[in-house]
């Protein structure tokens, strides 16, 4: 049996005006070979709220710089199981839903770990998602930006479970 650390984390939904998302390419230091793409957000800091993670790790992964009461409300949720560096990890995470006319990414606000792991970005369009064989997380992701975006950021609740 697996033990799991638990993590919180807040990631965004990055959506430009013409529906493209933004995602990175990161791949795991345990697992050099394992490359993915993954949208912006990560771990919350102890006390901080879902909202203020996400604000602050769009500040840092692609330099926009938003209020968290500009986020509004998740609109996804979902709970993944996945190893990163070795440890395995049980993280509950909600998305928010940003968009944006366009934006240019700058990432100098990166960490040691996010420089050594992330490898690049994109902005991807979701019919594009939908027909490549890159692996990304959420799995499901054209469907849930599909969703999302056809229900105007209406919150929804979902889960999953990704490897």
């Amino acid at each position: 049996m697996t033990a799991y650390h638990p993590r919180r984390a807040a990631r965004v939904l990055l959506v430009d005006a013409s529906g493209r998302v933004l995602l990175f390419e990161g791949s795991d230091p345990a697992r050099p070979g394992h490359r993915y793409w993954f949208t912006p957000g990560g771990g919350l800091d102890p006390g901080e709220s879902p909202a203020e993670g996400a604000a602050r790790e769009l500040a840092e992964e692609t330099g926009l710089r938003l209020a968290p009461a500009e986020l509004g409300a998740p609109v996804w949720s979902e709970t993944v199981e996945f190893p990163f560096d070795g440890v395995w990890y049980r993280q509950e995470q909600e998305f928010f839903l940003v968009r944006v006319p366009d934006w240019q990414v700058d990432t100098a606000g990166f960490n040691e770990l996010e420089r050594a792991t992330m490898h690049g970005h994109r902005w991807w369009p979701v019919d594009e998602l939908t027909a490549t064989a890159e692996r990304y997380y959420p799995e499901d992701l054209p469907a849930v930006l599909t969703r999302v975006l056809d229900a105007g950021g209406v919150p929804a609740r979902d889960g999953g479970v990704a490897c």
